[in-house]
C-alpha cells in the first residue's frame, strides 16, 4: 500500500482538531462507526470521549487514558484518535492540576506504549487510528497497522510541525 504525503502551512492551535487542515482530514477520514479518543480535550470528533481533566465537559468520562481504553471491550471501534499531549511540558500544562505532575521521560514512554497496545486491541480489523505528534511513529506495523497517510503541518520557523498519521488495522 502506497503512503500518501502531504505538507501545507496553517496557524497552530492547542485545539489541534480545529487547525483547518487537520479538520479536513479528520472530515475525510473518519467515516461512520464508533470512534473513541483517550485525550479528548476540548474539541474532539469521537463518540466515546474521555479526558483526565475533570474540567473538560466534552468528555464522558475523566479517566487515565490507558484505564479507558482497558475497560473498552475488544474489536469495538471503528477508529481511534490518538492526540495525547506531545511533551513533558504540555502534559504538565493539560494534567499537573489533576495530579499528573510525576512522569518520568521512560515512564511516559512505557505509558504512550501501553496505550498504543490497547489501541490495537480497541480498534477492529479495517479500522483506522489518526495519530498527532512531533513524530510519526503512529500505533505501528509491529501492532497490525498500514500506515496510509502522513500529513505535515508546518507551524512556521519557530514552531514544532504538528505530524499526522493515519493507519489502517490490517
Amino acid at each position: 500500500m502506497r503512503v500518501r504525503m502531504e505538507r501545507v502551512w496553517a496557524m497552530p492551535n492547542r485545539r489541534t482538531f480545529l487547525i483547518k487542515p487537520i479538520a479536513s482530514l479528520l472530515k475525510r477520514e473518519m467515516g461512520r462507526g464508533v470512534w473513541v479518543d483517550p485525550f479528548c480535550g476540548e474539541s474532539s470528533l469521537a463518540d466515546i470521549r474521555n479526558d483526565l481533566n475533570p474540567d473538560i465537559k466534552q468528555a464522558q468520562t475523566h479517566l487515565d487514558a490507558y484505564d479507558f481504553l482497558c475497560g473498552l471491550p475488544d474489536s469495538s471501534a471503528d477508529g481511534c484518535l490518538f492526540d495525547p499531549p506531545y511533551s513533558f511540558y504540555q502534559l504538565r500544562r493539560c494534567y499537573q492540576s489533576v495530579g499528573a505532575n510525576n512522569y518520568k521521560w521512560g515512564e511516559l514512554n512505557n505509558f504512550w506504549s501501553r496505550c498504543k497496545d490497547e489501541i490495537a486491541r480497541v480498534v477492529k480489523p479495517g479500522g483506522k487510528v489518526i495519530c498527532f505528534g512531533w513524530n510519526s511513529v503512529g500505533i505501528g506495523k509491529g501492532r497490525g497497522f498500514v500506515l496510509t497517510k502522513v500529513l505535515l503541518v508546518c507551524h512556521g520557523s519557530v514552531r514544532n510541525d504538528t505530524i499526522v498519521t493515519v493507519e489502517v488495522k490490517g
